[in-house]
This record gives structure tokens, sequence and C-alpha cells, in this order.
């Protein structure tokens, strides 16, 4: 009796062993075969890649697209992949094609580096428009140079009154496209020629200037030069200040010293804002002076006051001319100097016309052609 159930309780020993044995080898089977799938969905993910490349390749010709499924997974079905949109596309990564964007330039220095200070201003040699267009291939058409390594903070427009002056022009460019260019000034010159053989008007011409240059880029500071003044120093800077800028304060024709305290002739500088608070310029000052004088008190007068450079930089050499025919001294300047205060509110750029006959863009600068009209008859002294 005792070994019939000593035998029994062997018998279920070796059957729960059995059993355990079994559970363990259905768990390492288990184990082994999700082990197995996932190195096996690795595999295939790969093969998609490749396989997805390929297709771009060989495929598009064709217009048509091969994909493959990793289907042995547990519970895996080609609609649960469908259901994935990520399973659908090819593991290569899309080509960058945006360009980046380029990095904003630093602002140009308020001392520019390249400036050479005093030059050597000789009109001795001869000069010609394709010297000078060699000389400067960087400016592009209609005189303009903006430079590529800095951001100005004026974009400069530079006016000059004109009639029957090519050979001054041409020493002009010669020497200021270099000087801007050092300076690093963003900038476009124009050439307002008046057509005809009427007096010649400076101020009116500027006036005009002003407002065809604005036309062309939004300019926010105009320099206003005669076209036979030659800056005799690059670090007498072209552009705008604070307050109104007289530029030519040491002329050689003056022993290189101001002639006055209120003289404002030759070439001056104001900011769009400075030129619209004073009107501009006069339009009545029919031939040769008192127009400078007058610009001179509508700063004043407008609560400004006139900046200038050191007179050691301040230096200009002009070219020696004869006094230009129909620019004959104006009789009645004193007299319309005296009234700049009566007169400016309704004299100037508000009050302004001429008509545009032809503007034209050459390589080192624009030209506008222009009538302005005639003086006024004089009154017959008596």
């Amino acid at each position: 009796m005792t070994r019939l159930m000593l035998g029994r309780t062997l018998e279920r020993i070796c059957k729960g062993v059995l059993l355990l044995c079994l559970l363990h080898f259905l768990i390492m089977m288990i184990l082994y075969f999700d082990v197995y799938s996932q190195r096996f969905d690795l595999f295939s993910r790969f093969n998609n890649g490749r396989n997805g490349s390929r297709s771009n390749v060989s495929g598009a010709g064709s217009g048509h697209h091969y994909y493959y499924y990793n289907l042995s997974r547990p519970n895996a079905t080609l609609a649960s992949y469908l259901a994935t949109g990520e399973q659908l596309v090819p593991s290569v990564q899309p080509e960058n094609t945006q360009t980046p964007s380029p990095k904003p330039l630093p602002p140009c220095p308020e001392s520019p580096p390249g400036l050479v200070g005093r030059l050597l201003i000789e009109f001795s040699s001869q000069m010609t428009m394709e010297r000078v267009q060699k000389e400067n291939p960087n400016v592009t058409e209609g005189g303009r140079y903006t430079p590529p390594d800095c951001r100005p903070r004026w974009k400069v427009a530079i006016i000059i009154p004109f009639r029957h002056r090519e050979n001054h022009l041409k020493y002009w460019l010669h020497y200021l496209h270099p000087i801007l260019r050092r300076q690093k000034i963003d900038y476009g010159i124009y050439i307002i020629n008046q057509l005809g053989e009427d007096t010649f008007n400076r101020a009116k011409l500027l006036n005009v200037g002003y407002t065809e240059a604005l036309k062309d880029a939004e300019y926010d500071c105009f320099i206003f030069s005669d076209v036979d003044l030659i800056p005799m120093d690059d670090r007498n800077l072209y552009h705008c200040y604070d307050q109104p800028r007289h530029f030519a304060i040491a002329m050689d024709k003056f022993g290189f010293r101001l002639p006055y305290a209120g003289y404002f002739g030759g070439v001056s500088g104001l900011s769009k804002k400075q030129f619209l608070k004073i009107n501009g310029f006069p339009n009545e000052y029919w031939g040769w002076g008192g127009e400078d004088d007058d610009i001179y008190n509508r700063i004043t007068l407008n609560g400004m006051k006139v900046s200038r450079p050191d007179v050691r930089i301040g230096r200009y050499r002009m070219i020696k001319h004869e006094r230009d025919k129909h620019n004959e001294p104006n009789p009645q300047r004193f007299n319309k100097i005296q009234n700049t205060k009566n007169t400016m509110k309704k004299d100037g750029i508000s009050s302004l016309t001429y008509r545009l006959v032809q503007v034209r863009k050459y390589p080192l600068y624009t030209n506008i052609s222009v009538e302005i009209g005639k003086p006024p008859p004089r009154p017959i002294k008596g």
C-alpha cells in the first residue's frame, strides 16, 4: 500500500516536471520567434529603402513606383500597412532644395578704412568718357553704385545743374566716382541739363533734379554740386548729416577760405526732410548769384544750422573757365535775398513747373534734359 502511494506521488511529480519543461519550451519558442520577427522586420525595412530608391530611379521614366511591405510581424496585414502612411514612404530622405538666405550686411563704418585723405587734383591730362568708364567697372547704368560689403545709412542722389559743360563733366566723373566708392556711398548721379539758350537758373534745376531723382529711386539724401568743383580730400564724406551740410568751404579761388559766414554755394547737402522743411530752393533766381544765400536764409529761418567739415578737409579745386553766356550776374539778387522770409513759402519745390524732355541713362550718369521757361521781364527803370 505504501509502495503504491509512493509510486503515484512520483508519477505526479514527473508529470509536473514534464509540464514545466513543456511550458518552458513553449516560452522559449515564443521569445525566439518574436526576436526573429523583429530582426526580419529591420532587414525588411532596409530592403524597402533600397527598393524605394531603386523605384525612384528605374521607374522615373515609366511613371511607376514599387513599394515593399513587411508582413512578418504578428497580426501584420496589408490593410494595416495601408493605414500607416509612413510605411508607404521610402526611407530615402528628400534633398533640401531651398537655398539658405544671405546674411544681412553690417552697417558701413562712419570712417571707411579705404580713404586716402589729401588728393592730387589736376586738369592738364586729357580726359575721355571711355577712360572714366574703364576706371569704374562697378558703376552700373545711370551712374549707380551700392557698396557690396556693407549697408550705408543714406541713399544719396547727387544733383548737378548743367549746360554746355561736357569737358568739365569728364573730370568730375573721373575724380568723384572713385571717391564716392571709397566712401561706401550708395549713390546715383543726375545731370540736369537746361535746354535752350535762355538765362540759366541753377536753383530751379536743382529742384528739378530732386523731383526727377525720386522718380528713379527712394533717395533720402541729396547732394547738390557744381560740375566744376572737385574735392581735394576723400574724408569729406558725401552723405547727409543732422543739419544741412556745406561741403565746399575752402575753394582755391577764395584762397582756401570761407568767403563769408553765410556762404552756402558750390556743394551742399540736405536730407529729404530738411529739403522739404525749407520748401526746396527758390525758382526765381535767373542768372548768376544769390540763390545760395537765399537757401542759407531758408535754413536759418526754419531753425536749422549749417554744418561744415574741418577747413583742412573741405578744400576744393575749381576747373578754370570763362563765365557762361546767358548766366550773367542777376541784378535783382540782393533785393530777393532780403525778402526770403516772405517768399520761401510760396516760391520753392511746391511751386516748381518745368517740361521734361528726355531721360537717358549713360554708363556713368543719368542725363535729364528739361525746359524750365524764361525769366519774367525786368521792370523798366524810370
